[in-house]
């Protein structure tokens, strides 16, 4: 028995590390016959048995049990000076689970310099496998991606486990240690080991990513109900769904022209959509005076599914050659940003290849066609390639896309969906005032996509005007627009529960210089306040020595105390008179371009009390995006009803990894049989909420496995896949809900109050 934090000492000594069997590793170490040119210690860990065991492949290993313990561990480190890995491209550890569960397991390679590279490992149950530890920092955002391919995979022959992130740096010529652990564990967890040593190069890191792209842009590797493996059997799936569509559609409510529903209670008729409460319930209604609850989909596009093939072509297995047929569907573009949701990304600009509008193609077998993209499609490409005439029909795929959602339950078009659709006057639709120009923003510390703009500069008032002039422009009198969405996720503080966190937006403010409008705005507030220094000193408990050292760049607010009360109440001052700017600002620009449509909100996926309180004063409606499991858990419902305002979810989805994208969305199930039952438990608890008053899905299609071009990410919460193929079980779960909400929400008809 190994004791504690006690060194292993073995009586077979190898002075050489041994070259392992397949080309460019080298063993360090072998825990079946080890050596004492490595020292292996164990805290609250142990070898339980002293020799190795066969595991039910044929393999020799041995076993390792973590014991229930804060963080058990094993640690690696050289008898005598550090190990030189300068010309090695990976650390590699033959290793497998024992247990029939995954387990998480923590890596640490360390330097003698105190540097370190650290990576979370998910080890599936299962076979062993050759774990891979990159000797530097990386993410799937390296290969242009949110996430990467499901692990482990076969590479020659041999199951291989590569770690998807690494974090941290680390001196490979002077490795000192090698630490593996798990966090908390419960109850004793074992793993079979093997060989440990390096790898040169990155091949294995090549190979795990060459090829994963089929011609029709699945993932190759993975095999699913949906799956297309020749063209015949998308124009087969999409004969069988319009005969499903047929019945579906017939099988709909009774509804008004705008799809208010006929057997509610009765509203004034106003020609546009408005909120209305009743019997202590929000409703939307209707142009003709019918309750309407907004079950939405964001995202209804058919120009949102390219992603990058320039520079990464080997990922993809069967590209279109430049001249056939399909080829018509590249084009160029440039997605490089400082923002947040791209930091760290590779492969975000150059040629790209959308493999959606080929498969559309495919199914209805005509040749392409360069259409134009929707006036308003977000993001829009930036170019399109020429294509030869008469192909790509906008007007079959809108009407198509149409009866889908329509048959499947749904009523409203979220947020960024075609103007194709809106213009064919069957349901109603969202638009975003996507305000941009060259004003002052403060970095919150979060800026996901990008600073906070700063309401108190002139030229944001400015560029709020003509961006909401443009979008108001010939629909100023329009009955089927919902309404206007104020920008979308903004960064109004950062994330977590500390003040810093809490008031990223007045501690950013006060860094700045004072040429920056927002930074004068606050100082003035306080100025009007406090008259000096010496008032504001004795507030914060703090020595000003002079004003004007608040206005030099990087100056430091004191943190919120219980002794200093008002430090806490002039950062809550100075964010309310951000956001109530803000949204003023928007709110009176709107009323004027467009006086009978609704402001429906920031669409929070951040936010703090102050900002959502402005938004409840100068906005028709609240919005927020919520990625929970209930709308319920997304904020404090108990605060927000007492604003006595409508609200509407304006995304929420579940994702799963088993069906092509590598990504499981924000909100994540375990399979694809789960999204349903997710979904419609959201709607029920939404249905709960007095004051919700609708929810939208994002989105209507998977983003490409490889990433989509806004920011790589690739994630599976469609409802329908880059096959153009609706993922069945779960539409007929969502149409399921949807149809459900009118008996939900209404009372029966004699029952209804009178208005």
């Amino acid at each position: 028995m190994i004791h504690r934090s006690l060194p292993l000492v073995f009586a077979l000594t190898i002075t050489t590390p041994a070259l392992a069997a397949s080309e460019g590793q080298q063993t360090l170490f072998s825990f079946i016959k080890p050596t004492d040119v490595v020292k292996v210690e164990n805290q609250s860990a142990s070898f339980p048995e002293l020799t190795a065991e066969p595991t039910p492949e044929g393999e020799v290993l041995r076993r390792f049990t973590f014991s229930a313990a804060e963080s058990p561990s094993l640690r690696l480190s050289p008898q005598a000076g550090v190990w030189d890995w300068s010309q090695a491209g990976a650390m590699s550890l033959r290793l497998q689970n024992a247990m029939d569960w995954a387990i998480t397991l923590e890596i640490h390679i360390e330097s003698s310099d105190g540097k370190v590279l650290t990576s979370r490992i998910a080890l599936p149950a299962g076979p062993a496998q050759t774990l891979l530890i990159p000797l530097a920092a990386t993410t799937p955002r390296a290969h242009g991606m949110r996430a990467a391919p499901p692990m482990p995979v076969s590479i020659e022959g041999q199951r291989v486990l590569l770690a998807e992130t690494v974090e941290g740096e680390l001196s490979k010529a002077a490795v000192s240690a090698v630490t593996m652990s798990m966090s908390q564990t419960d109850a004793p967890q074992s793993i079979l080991l093997g060989r440990f040593g390096v790898q040169a190069g990155d091949a294995a890191q090549q190979a795990a990513y060459t090829g994963i792209i089929d011609a029709w842009g699945q993932y190759s590797r993975g095999q699913w109900p949906e799956k297309v493996s020749k063209d015949e059997q998308l124009r087969e799936a999409a004969s069988r769904e319009s005969d499903q569509l047929k019945a579906w559609l017939v099988e709909r409510p009774q509804r008004d022209k705008f799809g208010g529903w006929l057997s509610g209670p009765s509203f004034e008729a106003k020609g546009f959509f408005r909120t209305e409460k009743r019997d202590g319930r929000w409703f939307l209604v209707t142009p003709e005076g019918h309750p309407f609850y907004s079950l939405g989909v964001n995202a209804v596009s058919a120009w949102q599914s390219q992603t990058y093939v320039e520079g990464r072509e080997s990922m993809f297995s069967a590209l279109p050659k430049d001249g056939d047929a399909l080829a018509a569907y590249y084009g160029e573009r440039d997605s490089r940003s400082d923002s947040g949701a791209s930091r760290g990304r590779s492969f975000d600009h150059g040629r790209w290849y959308d493999f959606y509008r080929a498969n559309l193609q495919r199914t209805h077998a005509e040749p392409c066609h360069a259409a134009q993209p929707p006036l308003a499609a977000t993001p829009a490409p930036a170019e399109l390639a020429p294509c030869p005439p008469a192909g790509f029909n906008a007007d079959r795929w809108t009407q198509h896309s149409l009866d889908r959602l329509q048959a499947w339950g749904f009523n409203s078009l979220g947020n960024w969906s075609d103007d194709t659709l809106a213009r064919a006057q069957r349901m109603p639709y969202t638009v975003p005032l996507s305000i941009s120009g060259d004003y002052a923003t403060i970095s919150t510390g979060h800026d996901w996509w990008g600073g906070m703009p700063d309401p108190f500069d002139p030229r944001f008032a400015m560029a709020a005007e003509r961006a909401i002039a443009i979008a108001t422009r010939d629909r100023r009198d329009d009955p089927w627009l919902l309404g206007f969405f104020a920008d979308n996720e903004l960064a109004w503080a950062a994330p977590g529960d500390d003040p810093k966190s809490r008031y990223a937006l007045a501690y950013g403010t006060l860094r700045l210089t004072t040429d920056v409008p927002a930074k004068r705005a606050f100082l003035k507030q306080l100025r009007d306040k406090y008259r000096n220094q010496n008032g504001l000193s004795k507030a914060w408990g703090i020595e000003l020595k002079a004003w004007e050292l608040m206005e030099d760049p990087g100056f430091e607010a004191p943190l919120p105390s219980a002794e200093f009360p008002q430090i806490e109440k002039d950062l809550q001052s100075f964010q309310r008179l951000f956001a109530t700017t803000y949204f003023k600002t928007i709110a009176e620009s709107l009323k004027w371009h467009s006086p009978n449509h609704m402001l429906l909100g920031g669409r929070f996926a951040i936010a703090t009390p102050e900002a959502i309180e402005a938004c409840a004063e100068y906005c028709d409606v609240l919005s927020f995006n919520f990625y929970v499991k209930e709308p319920q858990h997304g904020y404090d419902f108990a605060t927000l009803r007492a604003l006595d305002k409508p609200l509407l979810v304006t995304e929420f989805h579940f994702g799963s990894r088993d069906r092509g994208p590598f990504w499981g969305g924000v909100a994540e199930t375990y399979k694809e049989e789960e999204r349903g039952p997710a979904y419609a438990n959201f709607l029920a608890k939404a249905l709960e909420e007095p004051a919700i008053v609708g929810v939208h899905w994002f989105q209507y299609l998977d983003q490409p496995a490889s990433g989509r071009l806004l920011d790589g990410e690739n994630g599976h919460f469609g409802l329908v896949g880059i096959t153009d193929r609706p993922w069945q079980g779960f539409v007929e779960a969502v149409r399921k809900a949807n149809l459900k909400v009118p008996e939900q929400l209404m009372p029966k008809p004699d029952t209804a109050p009178k208005p």
